[in-house]
């Protein structure tokens, strides 16, 4: 089996779940949050910073990569691990959401979808059988089944349609799937906000026994606490000895939620697109660093953070860099985001393994100053 899942103890007061997810590039500590690196690199990072602030393992995008570089090439590169000289976990996503959120003139059929290049309108196919393949190429230690993401709100009928669709298309992904011993294909749960399609869903995938299991279609729009009811309904009915992923879900608040509900791997572009808009996360909440107001605060974005940027520079000069247009100001906090994530996880962790997350909760909002339905952003 490519992967192996560990449970190490669920915590007395909330049930969420402290393991180990063992893969061919290495063990990962659960739960955890995945550093989104969409076109083989996350953006501003160097493979070897993310791994000094404690990046485990990051997400690539099947889409972006199918449409460039092409697949092909990065296998005769000797795969992505190789590619971009990662060599810790990858996973990659199916491509199945930047399908139907970027393609244009995109025609969805029981056999694939066929849909136009969002960079040069040249027209590409999808189906469960190419994205495996893809993805086969790529070599990422786990690979997404190819799914069809309904958007929020959607009429009942054609959710339901849609979520039949995507149970037979994770099963044509598991007969496609050439490398079963060294990649371990996850199957995505669907059902929009219906409590009945979700559990629906549940059932046809867990009856194809997938190592895994991702959770999607959540965090599309939807309220806070809705998300939050549908992953109550759905993640007590998987397996309790697989991973359970929540997909594209990473503001602070929600992965604290997320993990108390159970789900064990997170990932997002949330703390790098908002970094590069000069927003970061801090212990005290949101921090727009490139307001006037900071241009003589020559305190450290955080002042209890240890990243690389608090250690070494202030928001004034932070400041001046965006301000400038200097990219080294757009590093930094991309620095801190992805550190205060990853920092954010190693202290779920401790509360799990100290049985006390209700509680880390209550003075991680407090101290956040956020309103557990919204997440800030």
């Amino acid at each position: 089996m490519a992967v192996r899942y560990e449970l190490i103890k669920t915590c007395a007061q909330t049930g969420a779940r402290l393991g180990r997810l063992h893969t061919p590039h290495g063990t990962i500590d659960t739960p955890v949050f995945m550093p989104v690196g969409t076109q083989a690199t996350v953006k501003g990072m160097s493979p070897e910073e993310l791994k000094d602030l404690g990046a485990q393992i990051i997400l690539s995008n099947t889409y972006h990569l199918f449409v460039r570089p092409g697949h092909e090439l990065i296998r005769e590169a000797g795969g992505l691990h190789r590619f971009m000289n990662w060599d810790r976990p990858i996973l990659t996503d199916s491509g199945g959401f930047q399908v139907f959120s970027l393609a244009e003139n995109r025609k969805i059929s029981e056999d694939g979808v066929e849909f136009r290049s969002h960079l040069n309108g040249d027209k590409l196919y999808l189906s469960p059988e190419v994205a495996t393949a893809v993805q086969n190429a790529l070599g990422s230690d786990i690979l997404m089944a190819f799914d069809e993401c309904p958007p929020y709100p959607a009429d009942y009928e054609y959710v339901k349609r849609s979520t039949e669709r995507t149970s037979r298309w994770a099963e044509r992904c598991l007969k496609a799937h050439a490398r079963p011993g060294d990649q371990a294909l996850f199957g995505i749960v669907q059902g929009g906000m219906h409590a009945d399609l979700r559990r629906m869903s549940v059932r046809d995938l867990t009856s194809l026994d997938f190592p895994g299991y991702s959770i999607g279609g959540l965090s599309v729009g939807e309220p806070k606490p809705l998300m939050y009811e549908m992953l109550e309904e759905t993640v007590p009915l998987l397996p309790s000895d697989k991973p359970r992923y929540l997909m594209g879900v990473g503001s602070p608040d929600a992965l604290v939620e997320g993990s108390i509900r159970g789900i064990d791997m997170f990932d997002c572009v949330l703390p790098t697109r908002i970094a590069r808009n000069g927003t970061v996360m801090t212990s005290r909440g949101r921090l727009v660093v490139r307001h006037a107001k900071y241009a003589n605060d020559f305190a450290p974005l955080d002042p209890e953070c240890s990243c690389y940027a608090c250690r070494n520079y202030s928001r004034a000069y932070i400041r001046h860099l965006i301000k400038a247009d200097e990219m080294f100001g757009l590093r930094l906090t991309t620095v801190h985001n992805l550190h205060f994530l990853v920092e954010l996880m190693r202290r779920i962790r401790e509360a799990i393994r100290a049985d006390r997350l209700r509680d880390f909760r209550d003075e991680f909002f407090e101290s956040y100053g956020m309103d557990r339905n919204e997440s800030g952003f």
